[in-house]
């Protein structure tokens, strides 16, 4: 493709694979393998390329603290968000930026939104109807006087508590004290309003420090923001490349851990999936648990109509998966069964080719890529 990107070599014409995302009907994908494959050295490998080739924007979600080197060496910026550090970044989860919601009323987005965020608090299975139509009311509420002309400072998750508490409702009160550990208590990191204001076209946003109880909801909040800034950048005419790592925790079933996320999750990834493509956006997910991706709806309708596939080495079970719902044969998926870190199938649009994708070791750039142990 002209104006494409490296993506290794043919496995069997070893002919180069040059690919340009933006050419396809839609440039979403996903990379998978099981771990030590290579997925995080195959989309740090893009990043860059996209980062010396274009003037793009990229933003990374990155929840196992895997990009940062790399990032800041292509001279992005490295954004941690942290339970633990109250003076630290914070990202407020309400914000909302003009045109958010694509025509559609933003507050009925949002509220959407919100009901996500509640059931990674509660549990998809634990609010009631008569309780999504509190919290839909108090929605209405907070962002009455914003949504005027979006002046002055958006609402904050600590608003939306206490109009819950102002109310005479006692399921307002129940779903407020499910609000209050991230409000008042001690994982308030996303009830500030946002004090990051960065111009880096390169951007990381590291989530390990948030801990099991927030990494989900960290991922959620992160998606958010980063649609508020597709939109930003669509008006800017800019185009924007996103990352989600760990991108099965949108699609996991609930388990009664409280560390899921289910339905209004999923479905609000899915929205963002479709409508990147209208703002001159891509997104791709990378995940090793592919067989637990596809438990949901969502995310087969996701795999299914993904113009762009990475697959690297799979599991057994992920292998069959995949092979059924891309129709590939066992010749194709052949190479994907114990395959070398680096190699596996390459799904462009209606073609899947074997590739080999082998960076030398004795580079800067390999350096900066690698997270094998013993590599320096």
């Amino acid at each position: 493709d002209a104006g494409g990107i490296y993506y290794g070599v043919n496995a069997v014409s070893h002919n180069l694979i040059v690919c340009n995302r933006g050419n396809l009907l839609n440039g979403n994908g996903f990379i998978t393998g099981v771990s030590g494959s290579g997925k995080s050295m195959a989309a740090k490998q893009e990043v860059s390329a996209l980062a010396l080739s274009t003037d793009h924007d990229i933003i990374i979600v990155d929840p196992e603290r895997e990009y940062g080197e790399l990032v800041r060496a292509l001279g992005g910026e490295v954004i941690t968000t942290s339970a633990s550090d109250p003076n630290g970044c914070h990202i407020n989860a309400l914000d909302l930026s003009e045109g958010y919601g694509d025509g559609r009323e933003p507050l009925v987005m949002k509220s959407e939104f919100i009901m996500s965020l509640y059931e990674q608090l509660m549990g998809a299975d634990k609010i009631e109807p008569q309780e999504k139509s509190i919290i839909d009311r108090s929605v209405g509420n907070i962002y009455r006087e914003y949504l005027k002309n979006y002046q002055g400072e958006p609402p904050t998750l600590k608003d939306l508590y206490d109009d819950l508490m102002k109310q005479v409702n006692p399921e307002a009160h129940r779903i407020a004290l499910a609000l209050e550990l991230f409000t008042v208590g001690s994982l308030n990191v996303f009830s500030h309003q946002t004090n990051i204001n960065t111009k880096s076209r390169i951007l990381c946003f590291d989530i390990q420090d948030l801990g099991e109880n927030l990494k989900s909801v960290g991922l959620l909040v992160m998606l958010d923001a980063i649609y508020n800034r597709v939109i930003q950048n669509r008006k800017a005419g800019k185009y924007t490349h996103v990352y989600i790592d760990e991108i099965y925790l949108f699609f996991t079933n609930g388990s009664g851990s409280g560390h899921s996320i289910t339905n209004y999750s999923s479905e609000f990834l899915y929205k963002c999936w479709k409508r990147f493509r209208k703002y001159g956006a891509m997104l791709t997910g990378i995940t090793q648990n592919v067989e637990e991706c596809l438990l949901s709806n969502t995310a087969r309708m996701m795999f299914a109509n993904s113009e762009f596939l990475l697959m690297l080495n799979q599991a057994t079970t992920d292998r069959e998966q995949l092979a059924r719902l891309l129709g590939a044969s066992d010749t194709q998926m052949s190479y994907v069964d114990n395959a070398p870190a680096g190699h596996g199938l390459i799904k462009v649009g209606g073609a899947i080719v074997p590739f080999a994708n082998e960076l030398p070791k004795n580079t800067e750039l390999y350096r900066l890529m690698s997270t094998r142990p013993g590599e320096d």
